[in-house]
């Protein structure tokens, strides 16, 4: 068993603890109505500033290596 099949459990639960809390942090324009189907229409155009567009980077960043690490699980063991 290589080095990497011993750390790379503990990676993908980092990751995934990362991933949970990045999205959970993002909030949307229109609140509990858009994500019922709701809302006016008005937040479909939004500019990302300051820390949410760097929340917004991380949560891709870190989606795409949780993803590679899967698949790099895959070919480990």
């Amino acid at each position: 068993m290589t080095i990497i099949a011993k750390i790379l459990p503990y990676i993908q639960i980092i990751l995934s603890c990362i991933l949970a809390v990045a999205i959970l942090l993002q909030q949307s324009g229109a609140g509990v109505g858009g994500a019922l189907g709701g809302g006016d229409g008005s937040s479909l155009y939004h500019t990302r500033r300051g820390f949410e567009k760097f929340l917004f980077y991380t949560t891709i960043v870190v989606a795409i290596l949780f993803a590679a690490s899967a698949i790099i699980a895959i070919f480990v063991k």
